[in-house]
């Protein structure tokens, strides 16, 4: 009985041309088509404009200390403030920096030199990253009329502070490698779940209610369970490779685990969902309406510790919630199953929250 639902289900996929393209056509298109639009990594050479008012040797110097960045490149030297912010509204500039007149003279009398930074907050990955570059020279011009200063009032040291920066897990700090490891899960569960509910809804169109014995929906499952493994499976072993994304940092069987478990709570809640759909166009609606909620859900893009908490208390029901955290922490940081044990105990009663729904609607009547 299990053998043949198992068939069966498989049957049901290949003859459904839109559930085969939900299921496997879709992860197939997705890890080419979303990563592509991340192929920069990181924004370089953010266009910068520079107001040089005090015309001093030392600005000079400093503003060849931003010609030589990587995160930006001067692109125009207006001559007044005005003129500067014209061109950032215009968006031919990302970021402007204003060196005010008598910058030199008060640095050398001992006083603080003052430089102003203006960025457009309407593009906040282009601006952070063309201020983050300035600020980096100016900490850097800073320290060396620090020490200037010093060696002037007679006490020559090298500065006090030096610093060393040093990204882990991530270390291009790539926008792609930081937010596609996370969305690949939240693929694999929307593709899952919208194609069995799917599937579910088409059977009931023609036949009903759906019933199934206990080894008939086991071998539904474990029909489901394997397309879902091999959808983890295609993503974690080959697309992180091909993409160059962090992978495989921890023991194969940690990874084998924790994607069964996120998988098996994923099946389970399609199951579930499914079979409360009485149309096969339901579950596309679904599908278009929550996927962006669960992706802010998921804390991809924005903290967990910045989100209201009863809104982190809904978002542990669903299976990427915990899901991404586990497959990340596994995959891209080399976490152990232990030290990832809240995740694992949240996807495990997912599980059996959603497996226990499942058994009760499709129980034979």
């Amino acid at each position: 009985m299990t053998g043949r639902a198992f068939l069966a289900a498989f049957r049901a996929i290949f003859a459904d041309s839109s559930a085969l393209m939900l299921l496997i056509g879709s992860c197939l298109l997705y890890a080419f088509f979303y990563p592509s639009a991340y192929s920069g990594e990181v924004p370089v050479r953010m266009p910068v404009a520079v107001v040089d008012m005090d015309h001093s040797g030392t600005s000079r110097a400093l503003e060849s200390r931003l010609a030589a960045l990587q995160q930006a490149e001067v692109v125009a030297r207006p001559p007044s403030p005005v003129a500067a912010l014209r061109q950032l509204r215009e968006r031919r500039v990302s970021a402007i920096v204003v060196i005010p007149e008598g910058f030199e003279r008060r640095i050398l009398s001992g006083g603080q030199g003052v430089v102003a930074l203006y960025g457009n907050g309407a593009y906040l990955l282009r601006t952070s990253t063309a201020l983050a570059g300035v600020g980096a020279a100016l900490g850097a011009a800073g320290r060396a009329a620090a020490v200037d200063q010093a060696m002037a009032l007679g006490a020559p040291a090298p500065p006090a502070l030096a610093m060393i920066q040093r990204p882990l897990f991530n270390t291009r700090e790539g926008y792609g490698a930081t937010i596609f490891p996370g969305v690949a899960f939240l693929i694999i569960q929307q593709t899952l779940l919208m194609g069995l509910a799917m599937l579910a809804a088409t059977m009931r169109e023609h036949d009903g209610p759906l019933s199934f014995s206990r080894r008939g929906l086991l071998g539904i499952t474990l029909a489901f369970f394997v397309v879902g493994c091999a959808n983890v499976a295609w993503f974690t072993g080959f697309v992180f490779w091909f993409q160059d994304y962090p992978r495989a940092q921890a023991q194969p069987f940690a990874l084998v685990a924790a994607a069964a478990l996120f998988v098996s709570a994923t099946v389970a809640a399609a199951l579930a969902l499914g079979s409360f759909f009485r149309t096969r166009e339901r579950p596309i609606q679904l599908w278009i309406v929550t996927s962006v909620p669960i992706f802010f859900l998921s804390g991809l893009s924005w903290p967990v510790e910045a989100t209201p908490h009863w809104l982190t208390l809904v978002a542990r029901l669903l299976p990427t919630t915990p899901g991404i955290r586990l497959m990340v922490g596994v995959n891209q940081m080399g976490a152990t199953l232990a030290e990832q044990r809240g995740e694992v105990i949240n996807l495990a009663l997912l599980a059996l929250l959603y497996g226990a729904i499942a058994v009760l609607r499709y129980r034979p009547r």
